[in-house]
């Protein structure tokens, strides 16, 4: 059963140590508000987080759906006890929104690609795109693009050369769930064993896609809006879902924003000719402005660095350099904190000891 789920000699290794201690390896298959179903060699179990790895775990160490971990089998039918989660190979992490929220959402765990959803009935980003491909290219899985509802694109070869242009390489699918096109093509590259994530905005058709991948009805879907342009998400959990033909591919919840989360690989990854021209300049220090031999300045005045891409990589740049300023002043303060902490203590106990004498 483990092995149709992915599980490998590597894993097996990594597994040693907690072998030893008695527990068990799972996958987990679905994460839901707090709960776990996670697959066994014996079978699915309902799962929950053990009291101490709950309480000890640090940020992001909680597993998430496609994790591989360690877990307690009690007898009979009891739910499974999560102790420990296996070294990630690739990690998909987004900047959670909202106050309070953890500073980087862990969306999924362990896939092999990136199915990078966008739609052809008038929704269709470069930017938007862009944005995926830096993700994904920092989450350390391969990205694949998909441009979903073609059936609605009056020049669905126009779309996707457009889409090429900023994909470097990247393998772009035009398909339509509604006539097939595209999707032997798309199930060629799903191999078995191979965990393959399916990440876009809202409304894109990614549930619609899963349900076309396995010949059947798996996820809920809905039509798209009055306007005929956007449909409404309904994936509201993250389920590992093992396909007819040995692919396993993992269905998340539509975002209507990606805010970027620690890529700068990934947007070099994303952008690979703006660092091959950052690379040309004559100083290190090149700011692409009025600098004398610039080969940016030069490729954007000839024109073969269009504006709309270098604006693009410039806004990205931009927000990774206000998440690591917002990082660098949230340690700031922590430390403070701690420093003020500690005075307070020691003022403390020097008086409690001057009480004593």
């Amino acid at each position: 059963m483990l092995e149709r789920f992915g599980w490998s000699d590597l894993l097996r290794l990594q597994f040693q140590s907690h072998d030893a201690a008695g527990l068990v390896p799972a996958r987990v298959v679905v994460q839901q508000r707090g709960l776990y179903e996670v697959v066994t060699d014996q079978g699915e179990r309902a799962a929950t987080l053990a009291g101490k790895f709950a309480h000890d775990a640090e940020e992001g160490g909680y597993p998430v759906t496609g994790d591989w971990v360690a877990v307690a089998l009690p007898a009979g039918d009891g739910m499974a006890q999560i102790r420990a989660v296996l070294p990630r190979r690739s990690t998909f992490i987004r900047k959670a929104a909202g106050p309070g929220a953890p500073r980087g959402q862990i969306v999924a765990a362990n896939a092999d690609l990136a199915l990078l959803v966008s739609s052809l009935n008038g929704d269709l980003n470069l930017r938007r795109i862009e944005r995926y491909l830096a993700a994904a290219w920092e989450s350390g899985a391969s990205p694949v693009i998909v441009l979903t509802k073609a059936d609605a694109c009056t020049d669905v070869e126009a779309c996707v050369a457009e889409v090429e242009s900023v994909a470097f390489g990247v393998p772009v699918h035009a398909i339509s769930a509604l006539t097939g096109q595209g999707l032997d093509a798309l199930r060629a590259g799903l191999s078995p064993g191979t965990t393959a994530v399916v990440l876009g905005s809202s409304g894109v058709g990614k549930s619609t896609l899963v349900n076309a991948l396995a010949g059947e009805s798996l996820m809920e879907t809905r039509a798209i809006s009055a306007d005929g342009q956007r449909g409404r998400h309904t994936t509201t959990h993250r389920e590992l879902i093992l396909l007819p033909s040995g692919a396993l591919i993992l269905d998340t919840p539509g975002m209507r924003e990606l805010g970027l989360w620690d890529a700068e690989s990934g947007v070099s990854s994303a952008f690979p000719e703006i660092e091959a021209l950052i690379a040309q300049c004559r100083f290190g220090d090149c700011r692409h402005r009025d600098e004398p031999e610039c080969a940016v300045r030069a490729a954007r005045a000839d024109g073969s660095l269009p504006d709309d891409r270098w604006e693009a990589w410039r806004k990205l740049q931009k927000e990774l350099r206000f998440e690591h300023n917002k990082e660098d002043w949230q340690a700031r303060m922590e430390t403070r904190r701690d420093r003020v902490r500690k005075h307070k203590e020691g003022r403390a106990r020097m008086r409690f000891k001057m009480g004593e004498e």
